[in-house]
């Protein structure tokens, strides 16, 4: 992405990226200067070739970061003045041309500000930032990466050897003549014509960009002119032209010739190296880790960057538990939880046999084969009292524990498996044994009572089981009494078994604390026990039978007189 802030053309910018600060890159250099990170490039060449700091200049030159891979444009890293596209392609500046305001040359003012309207669906985004400050952050970037330096100048070529420099000046020299060139802005005036871009008409009155290279009739809107690779505005119009298509100066050598992903130059030797689908000088494939050239050598992929055996097997490789060497990638890597071993080396701690495809358990950092675990550590079963060896299913409840076939019911023995279970003691019972064996049942039907039950004489009772012996009326919640351990309502129990009243002939129950009067082989009740003449209460009083009455002696003594 681009920078998120400007500075002055050829400024280190080491604060730009948050994760790889390169100002910390710098500092373990071992610096004298505390101030280079401060400085042109100009300057840090002139530094690292007096002190004779080529590693420090390594830095800042090469394509990738040394601290995290990242592209040195990502940090906003340039290391050559930028100025103008005709600066850079060697061309004498154009009369009006703006050279760091990314305006065509040739516009007026108004024709201008029509210009910038048309890209308003482009403008860039840098960091939050918009406007004329994101345009310019924009094109810093876009001349380093659309225009580099080394697809235009031998001068700038670090690794065309002498047989090949003849054949990039003459690529040169062909690029510039038939394919390098400069649109022409200007305002269309006249019958619409087709943009070759998007197909869509340029109307009168708008700005259109004229690509001669590709054909004096092909008109573009200024959103169009991009490159056909990359998709990116081409920078001050700058283009080149290869099979009717519009190419920046970087897409259209690759077109032509591939492009060593170290380096960031044209390859133009025969020999090259092919590598993670890019294209690399033979002695620039090389160890993400060590810089050492990966050419003809086995390399291993990590995080999309190769590593040489040795690096990978020092940075990456697993250490075997048994023998603490290292697990290298001509080895397999044997793993339970967060520990290794070599094949050779994954045995069981006391027989010494191998594990391989085998079952085996854990225990205290080690690792047994089933017999010799099965021997010092397991589990024995509480039901057929056997071990429970490597792998074999465990049922637990409480402290208890068993086979899965010897967690069975106590009375049918059938397996309880997952099914509901009731422990009873130290017995497991299912549901339905366990309600035949100790479940309430009713004294009268035997049937198993679950809700709602009458208890008399600590036996328990259905509620509709519980009835009058005589008429068998339900009992629960009404009065009742009994009679040889039989159980009446008080109705049928008073007409049956209790005494009558001599005066009203009624039952006497005594239920409800009824009290009564008996004499001889006669009884009455409370209020029943009164004069037969005078009908005063005799209750607690002396009386006179006379015949088959009773009297108070006052009434006694009148009769008689």
């Amino acid at each position: 992405m681009p920078p998120t802030e400007t500075s002055r053309d050829g400024m280190l910018c080491l604060s730009r990226h948050e994760n790889c600060p390169w100002d910390e890159a710098l500092k373990s250099a071992d610096l004298t200067w505390s101030g280079l990170q401060y400085t042109c490039l100009k300057i840090l060449h002139l530094y690292c070739k007096v002190f004779e700091r080529e590693d420090v200049l390594e830095l800042v030159i090469r394509k990738t970061c040394k601290s995290c891979g990242c592209d040195r444009l990502q940090h906003s890293v340039y290391h050559e003045e930028l100025g103008s596209v005709r600066d850079r392609l060697g061309l004498r500046e154009t009369r009006g041309h703006i050279a760091y305001d990314n305006s065509p040359p040739g516009l007026t003012a108004k024709q201008t500000e029509l210009y910038w309207a048309a890209l308003a669906e482009r403008a860039p985004n840098v960091g939050g930032a918009t406007g004329p400050a994101a345009w310019r952050a924009w094109r810093t970037r876009a001349l380093a990466y659309q225009l580099p330096r080394q697809d235009l100048s031998l001068t700038q070529c670090n690794n065309i050897d002498e047989p090949h420099r003849k054949q990039f000046e003459d690529f040169v020299a062909a690029r510039n003549e038939i394919a390098l060139d400069i649109g022409n802005a200007c305002q269309h005036h006249g019958p619409s014509v087709e943009c070759i871009g998007c197909n869509k008409a340029i109307r009168n009155g708008n700005i259109a960009i004229q690509a001669p290279r590709i054909s004096e009739e092909a008109f573009y809107h200024p959103a169009c002119f991009t490159c056909s690779e990359c998709d990116e505005l081409l920078v001050e119009l700058s283009y080149c032209a290869l099979d009717g298509h519009l190419y920046c100066v970087r897409h259209y050598g690759e077109r032509l010739k591939p492009r060593c992903h170290s380096c960031d130059e044209l390859i133009f030797s025969g020999e090259y190296t092919k590598a993670m689908n890019k294209d690399w000088h033979s002695g620039h494939f090389c160890c993400w880790q060590c810089d050492e050239s990966l050419t003809g050598q086995r390399y291993v992929l990590r995080d999309e960057h190769p590593f040489c055996i040795k690096c990978y097997e020092s940075v990456f490789a697993n250490g075997c538990e048994e023998c603490n060497k290292i697990i290298g990638i001509d080895s397999k890597d044997l793993s339970y939880k967060d520990k290794h071993w070599h094949e050779a080396c994954f045995l069981c701690a006391k027989c010494r046999v191998s594990l391989v495809d085998k079952q085996f358990g854990s225990k205290l950092d080690k690792i047994y084969c089933g017999n010799c675990y099965d021997a010092q550590f397991a589990s024995r079963c509480d039901g057929c009292g056997e071990v429970f060896r490597a792998g074999t299913k465990k049922m637990e409840y409480k402290t208890r524990q068993w086979h899965e076939k010897c967690f069975c019911c106590v009375v049918c023995k059938n397996p309880i498996g997952t099914k509901s279970f009731i422990p009873r003691e130290q017995e497991i019972y299912c549901a339905g044994c366990y309600e035949d064996k100790f479940a309430t049942r009713c004294v009268k039907c035997n049937k198993i009572i679950t809700q709602g039950g009458v208890t008399y004489k600590n036996e328990p009772w259905h509620r509709e089981c519980f009835t009058c012996t005589h008429c068998n009326s339900s009992l629960a919640g009404q009065r009742f009494t009994s009679r040889d351990d039989k159980a009446y309502c008080a109705e049928c129990y008073g007409e049956l078994f209790a005494k009558r009243c001599t005066s009203c002939t009624k039952p006497i129950t005594g239920i409800g604390g009824t009290r009564f009067i008996s004499f001889e082989d006669r009884h009455w009740h409370n209020d029943c026990f009164i004069c037969a003449h005078c009908k005063n209460s005799l209750v607690g009083k002396g009386f006179i039978v006379v015949e088959q009455d009773i009297v108070c002696p006052d009434c006694a003594k009148e009769q008689l007189m």
